[in-house]
């Protein structure tokens, strides 16, 4: 495994690494906050594209994004 190239894909906030086989793994660079984990957030990911691994991040931060505001509310 290697991490993306500085002139490869990026997905901000997130640590890209492309496997031997070309599998994609994304790792947040910060930890969620505790609600959202516990509401079942995923700090990694992982896919057989950039696209679909970049749509499963978004998918993540948009969990937490709910977990975090029904706190709030």
């Amino acid at each position: 495994m290697h991490n993306s190239t500085p002139n490869g894909p990026v997905i901000p906030g997130w640590r890209l690494i492309v496997s031997d086989t070309g599998r994609y793994w994304a790792i947040r660079n910060r930890a969620f906050p505790r609600v959202a984990l516990r509401a079942g957030v995923e700090p990694a990911v992982d896919a057989d594209t950039f696209e679909e691994v970049q749509a499963a991040v978004a998918e993540q931060e948009e969990k937490a994004r709910v977990a975090v505001e029904g706190v709030s509310s």
